[in-house]
């Protein structure tokens, strides 16, 4: 499939891909957890080598701050990750004053971030499971976010898709049980959600918010904002 968007340097963009053939990406807790910590190391200008993680100081396995990465190579302002799919909310950063020959190479941060994330969980995924040929169903798919309404949508779009997992459909109908809905959520590991709510835990480090507008200036906001797409009767109202 050929994409014919254009990054640009402080752009917003929603990014995803799913398994070739809609095939399930993740069939077990380790799976998850592996591509959870390719998500912060693989946004990194050096190499990483990923037994690193399980290097033991003092008999406890080292946490992804203590891991070396290099300069940062994008912004993460939100993910999701779902059994056969993911989603990134990104920010292409500003571009320090350079000859343009360099400008161009580091336009490429962003390409240069997916091959590691896909190629490194491709990798692991085909070694656990003993299979060959490719895992993901393209490079990578891209939206840009040029818009501000269009932009805070997509904190609400990208955190409530877990949904699909206890509700299929939900975004065609009314969601059928919205406490239940909304418990789920906040119980689920795979996303950025506890993030926003203010829950301290390893994966706090995955994302820079700070380069992204601040809608959500206390934790409220961003719950109050869940709850009216919530409360959306169909996907046909937005």
């Amino acid at each position: 499939m050929s994409r014919t968007i254009i990054f640009s340097e402080g752009g917003y963009y929603h990014i995803y891909n799913r398994g070739v053939e809609k095939r399930l990406l993740f069939m077990d807790k380790e799976d998850y957890d592996r591509f959870v910590k390719l998500l912060y190391l693989s946004n990194g200008n050096i190499k990483f080598n990923f037994t690193d993680i399980y290097k033991y100081q003092n008999g406890i396995s080292l946490e992804l701050k203590d891991i070396e990465r290099g300069k940062r190579l994008i912004d993460i302002g939100a993910w999701c990750l779902m059994p056969n799919h993911f989603h990134v909310l990104i920010k292409v950063p500003y571009l320090e004053a350079k000859p343009q020959d360099e400008k161009i190479q580091d336009m490429k941060s962003l390409s240069v971030f997916m091959h590691k994330l896909l190629t490194g969980y491709s990798m692991y995924f085909n070694r656990k499971y003993h299979r060959k040929g490719r895992l993901f169903e393209t490079t990578f798919m891209a939206k840009h976010l040029n818009t501000d309404q269009y932009l805070k949508y997509q904190y609400a779009y990208i955190h409530l898709n877990p949904i699909g997992i206890i509700d299929k459909g939900w975004k065609k109908k009314m969601i059928s049980n919205k406490f239940k809905a909304k418990k789920f959520l906040k119980d689920y590991e795979y996303s950025s959600y506890k993030d926003y709510f203010g829950e301290k835990r390893e994966e706090n480090i995955i994302l820079n918010i700070t380069e992204f507008p601040k809608y959500f200036s206390i934790q409220i906001d961003f719950e109050s904002m869940i709850d009216e797409w919530i409360n959306f009767n169909s996907e046909e109202e937005v």
